[in-house]
């Protein structure tokens, strides 16, 4: 178990989202991943928005916190600086992790995939209805 550190990023009602295809199953999650020792979770969220999107964020409030396999911080993003789609994290490179897709989703389609974890997708949809 890990705690966790992700970001949600909203720019014309879309959401980025990571889409991951692994062992044949489609899902799609935010961009996150482990807390490092001495990092704060919001450092995390910024690392890894850079890590998987190539871009620099600012964060500001936590939405969520989800306890799964560790906690999970879910904190608002705004992009500031890089270009959307040039990550270049370990996750890219190592083929045993699947494949790893940065993608803008409209708001309005996150009902319709399989967006992990749902409690976060249900409650960015809820701030658009």
């Amino acid at each position: 178990m890990r705690d966790r550190g992700s970001t949600v990023i909203i720019e014309n009602k879309k959401v980025a989202l990571i889409k991951r295809i692994k062992n044949g199953v489609t899902y799609y999650v935010f961009p996150g991943g482990g807390i490092e020792k001495g990092e704060a979770p919001e450092e995390a969220a910024k690392r890894e928005a850079y890590e998987e999107l190539g871009i620099d964020i600012d964060v500001s409030e936590c939405i969520a916190e989800i306890d799964f396999n560790g906690k999970q911080f879910f904190f608002l993003g705004e992009i500031v600086g890089g270009t959307f789609g040039t990550g270049r994290g370990e996750e890219f490179s190592d083929k045993n992790k699947g494949i790893y897709i940065p993608m803008w989703v409209e708001i309005d389609d996150l009902p319709s995939i399989d967006v992990k974890p749902r409690e976060v997708a249900q409650k960015i949809e809820s701030l658009f209805k």
